[in-house]
């Protein structure tokens, strides 16, 4: 939201897609490659229970005290009503949350603009509301609720098993762009005898398009199984074709696409392979890192350079103002920032803290042991933000490294230590037995020097994220925002 608030203007998207938390009092994690000891490692990324906090009083509040009329009278009049109802609890806060994100999408797409909203039935009729009161209440139009089948999923064993989604199209204005040409499919199913230029269905006879028909508000489109090529290991992850339907129907080459919870990045992937331009919006950085890395295995490295990376420590001040904030869950994105960064989005966030010695990143190399057999290693990565440091750091990262029997270990600082510098130096190098090569066992690297560019420089990691499938693209002004 304060992204949305702070970078996008006013009218300035064609096509918003968004798949947000469902409220399925969940958590999801992302699973990385099984890669050396360890099966199936994975890490946290998105928390879908909500509660009733002072974030969620304040949003209410901001949409009963209307500022500056944002709000419809008819989305006040529905959020206290519900308020009354539901009572302030896991639910009303899904949905303050929801309406204050919902009222700043409308705000930024164009007079033309086309909203899809990805949801279950889970609060579906709740947010259909809402939807209503923003964008219909405005002069907008409530165009298709969407059926995505698929047969994925589990078995229902005293109910009918939920093998769908809905997706909710608006308009914001009374006109808006559906290229039918873009989308069309065959005609089988139609429940008649189709030939040349005819269609008969119940003794009528229609003339048909020979593109196809426009598919109906059903869309039997495979959701991804564990196996597909497109899987990347991020939960809740969509498949390509869902997103290249809505991309094509509703925005043309050159337009702005928006998905302000891009997740792994599909809608932003599908927008690069498209030629649309993109703003994709995430909370966490290690979706942001997934979705450069993501790009840059799909288009090539090239494909980086054209890319704004907005919302990320630019400058020592504001890499100190996220290392420093008082939510730990937000203090935590520093330390992801911080390992994802200096290793080329090629390391695995460490979530299990503990008996860890305060590891927060590992990363894989390839090397052989004592027969000669190849074997994965790791690089281990523990991040600091303290102003002052003893060289007991170094020393205990180094019993870690031992007991572990990683290669080599990885201390990133806040603040440039140079006592931590000169201790590293003690411990010797590590020598890949691969390329015949040596390393630091332990490299001290401050924060400045990641500002600076400085990266992992070992040429033989292994990829912790499953690789996406290579392809080719032209684009020029893709934004991510974390």
């Amino acid at each position: 939201m304060d992204v949305l608030r702070r970078y996008v203007k006013d009218e300035t998207v064609d096509l918003c897609y968004i798949d947000p938390p469902f409220n399925s009092k969940r958590n999801y994690n992302q699973i990385y490659n099984n890669v050396g000891k360890e099966d199936r490692a994975q890490a946290q990324a998105f928390t879908d229970t909500w509660t009733w906090d002072t974030e969620a009083e304040k949003g209410l509040a901001d949409i009963q005290s209307n500022p500056n009329g944002k709000y419809t009278r008819q989305t006040v009049k529905l959020i206290s009503g519900l308020s009354d109802v539901l009572g302030k609890g896991s639910l009303l806060a899904y949905l303050v949350s929801m309406t204050l994100r919902i009222v700043e999408i409308y705000r930024v797409l164009k007079p033309t603009g086309s909203f899809y909203f990805h949801c279950d039935q889970t609060a579906s009729h709740y947010l259909k509301l809402v939807l209503d009161t923003i964008f219909c209440s405005h002069g907008g139009d409530f165009l298709n609720e969407i059926i995505w089948c698929y047969r994925q999923g589990g078995r229902g064993k005293n109910k009918f098993p939920s093998k769908h989604d809905t997706i909710f199209l608006y308009s914001k204005g009374k006109t808006n762009t559906f290229n039918a040409d873009a989308i069309r499919v065959p005609y089988e199913g139609t429940g008649g005898y189709v030939s040349k230029g005819r269609n008969i269905v119940n003794g009528k006879e229609y003339k048909t398009n020979p593109l196809g028909k426009i598919p109906e508000d059903w869309w039997d489109i495979a959701a991804l199984n564990p196996e597909a090529k497109e899987r990347l290991g991020y939960p809740t992850q969509k498949p390509e074709k869902l997103l290249e339907r809505i991309i094509k129907a509703s925005s043309n080459e050159g337009d702005v696409v928006l998905d302000a919870y891009c997740g792994c990045g599909t809608s932003v992937a599908v927008a690069e392979q498209m030629k649309r331009n993109w703003i994709g919006i995430d909370i966490t950085y290690q979706s942001i890192s997934l979705i450069m890395k993501r790009l840059e295995d799909t288009f090539g490295k090239d494909v980086l350079k054209n890319i704004t990376l907005s919302g990320t420590p630019e400058d020592m001040e504001s890499a100190v103002a996220l290392a420093n904030k008082a939510d730990d869950r937000t203090r935590k994105e520093f330390e992801k920032w911080a390992v994802l960064t200096y290793s080329n989005n090629r390391a695995r966030i460490n979530e299990a803290k503990g008996g860890d010695g305060g590891i927060d990143g590992i990363a894989y190399v390839a090397d052989r042991d004592e027969n000669q057999n190849i074997i994965a290693r790791e690089v281990l990565f523990s991040v600091k933000s303290n102003k002052t440091l003893s060289p007991s750091v170094i020393r205990d990262l180094f019993g870690t490294i031992e007991r572990e029997k990683a290669a080599i270990g990885y201390l990133i600082t806040l603040y440039p230590m140079e006592n931590l510098v000169k201790e590293s130096k003690k411990y010797g190098t590590y020598t890949n037995t691969l390329i015949g090569q040596s390393y630091p066992k332990i490299e001290v690297i401050s924060v400045e020097d990641i500002l600076q560019n400085k990266r992992l420089s070992l040429p033989i990691s292994l990829e912790v994220v499953k690789s996406a499938e290579r392809k080719e693209a032209e684009n020029d002004n893709p934004t991510l925002f974390d």
